[in-house]
């Protein structure tokens, strides 16, 4: 059977959930250029919380888009990169990054005047 993200059950809707998460978007985005380090992604995505960016960098591990490399070092350092599933997203959500905002005086806009009503 096709994979079919209208179907409750349908497997797809987790990966829609995964790469349409705001904190996965900023992770690739962030690393689209190259392994960090998990200070370098803190310091990079401003308001992620070390529990939200430890559990975005956990899922997308898990679903293969992301690597993570341990340093036997003191103190250990840890790098994170894209595999080559994940960066076959780079394009797809710098493409949302771009609409967002370049779209972003436009729906402010539109919220204020929804929100005048």
């Amino acid at each position: 059977m096709e994979p079919d993200p209208y179907q409750r059950n349908c497997g797809s809707r987790q990966v829609l959930d995964r790469i349409g998460d705001r904190w996965s978007v900023l992770v690739v985005l962030t690393l689209a250029h190259g392994g960090k380090r998990y200070g370098e992604l803190a310091h990079r995505i401003d308001g992620v919380s070390q529990k939200m960016l430890t559990q975005t960098l956990r899922g997308l591990e898990r679903d293969g888009l992301v690597t993570r490399t341990v340093h036997a070092s003191v103190p250990p350092r840890v790098d994170y990169e894209l595999t080559d599933l994940g960066r076959s997203l780079v394009d797809l959500v710098a493409g949302l990054e771009a609409w967002a905002t370049g779209h972003l005086g436009e729906i402010e806009a539109a919220r204020a005047r929804y929100d005048a009503r």
